[in-house]
This record gives structure tokens, sequence and C-alpha cells, in this order.
């Protein structure tokens, strides 16, 4: 099952077009499928929206790889 939230991140980093505000939408969007359960089993979503946050402070330089590490950390969770 993809993570919605992971995918849009997944576009940014390889180059598509995304909006700052379609990112900040996503991040806060993720922080919020995260709050609903905050367990140990939604771990992975709490990497989700870890790289959905970077990816919303686009006009960092550090935001890509920041975001890049979060994708990574979701994927090895969620093998």
């Amino acid at each position: 099952m993809k993570n919605e939230y992971i995918e849009l991140v997944k576009k940014w980093l390889a180059g598509e077009v995304v909006s700052v505000e379609a990112l900040k939408a996503n991040a806060d969007a993720a922080w919020v499928a995260y709050d609903a359960d905050p367990s140990y089993s939604a771990y992975a979503d709490d990497e989700a929206a870890y790289a959905a946050d970077q990816a919303a402070y686009a006009a960092d330089d550090d935001a890509a790889d920041a975001a890049a590490y979060w994708v990574k950390r979701y994927e090895e969770l969620t093998k």
C-alpha cells in the first residue's frame, strides 16, 4: 500500500513541479494522519510526516537531502 504523503514527496524529489502550498498541505495532512494513531504500528507514518515536513521547506538547501532521508527511512520500515 502506497503512502500518499510519501508519494508526493517522491514526485518533488524527482523534479516534478509541486507547489510549496501543496507541500505544506501535504505535511499538515501527514501529521494529522500520524496524530490519529500515534502507536508503534504508526511509526512509519511518523517518518512519512517528517519527509513531508522537510519537503514543505523547499527553499531550504538541505530540504531535499532531509526529505530523501525520511523517505528512505519510511521505505525501510515498510518493506
